[in-house]
């Protein structure tokens, strides 16, 4: 009967200093890298920016007004339910 033994990888060798001692390596190359990243990046225009702060801006208030009067209007019914139940 044959067996068929399995070959776990063992750690890749780059060439480069890992561990303790290749922190400041790897924090070069990472700069770099967010660096070269950074510059790919699209950034918006001031006027998409200001339309997309009004939209949070109104949409915030639209949900903060709304949990509001719902937290009124259970907070009425709990009190009415606590009184019919004399435990308030």
């Amino acid at each position: 009967m044959s067996t068929i033994e399995q070959v776990k990888p063992g750690p890749v060798r780059t060439g480069e200093r890992t561990g303790p001692l290749g922190w400041w390596d790897n924090g070069r190359t990472f700069l770099t890298e967010v660096r070269n990243e950074m510059r790919r990046v699209t950034w918006p225009s001031r006027k998409e920016v200001w339309a997309t702060t009004i939209v949070v801006i109104i949409t915030s208030a639209f949900f903060g007004l709304y949990l509001f009067g719902l937290d009124l209007i259970l907070n009425a019914a709990v009190n009415w339910i606590f009184t019919q139940l004399g435990a308030a």
